[in-house]
C-alpha cells in the first residue's frame, strides 16, 4: 500500500498488505504503526488516497 505525499514529489509511506489492501497492524512495529495511522489520518491533507502495487520499486542511487 503506498500513501504518495500531495506536496513532495517522490515523498511517500509504502505499507505491507495483501492484495485486497488489508494492513496487519499487529505484525508492525510501533512506528510504522504510527506511520500508517497518521497517513491514514491525513489523506487528503497532506497524503493521496492510498493504491496497493504489487512491489514498490524504490529510488536507487546510480552505481
Amino acid at each position: 500500500m503506498l500513501f504518495r505525499s500531495l506536496f513532495r514529489s517522490g515523498q511517500a509511506f509504502a505499507f505491507a498488505c495483501d492484495p485486497h489492501g488489508r494492513v496487519d497492524m499487529d505484525g508492525m512495529s510501533e512506528r510504522a504503526r504510527n506511520n500508517y495511522l497518521y497517513a491514514r489520518a491525513m489523506i487528503g491533507r497532506e497524503w493521496d488516497f492510498p493504491s496497493v502495487h504489487t512491489h514498490v520499486e524504490r529510488d536507487r542511487d546510480p552505481v
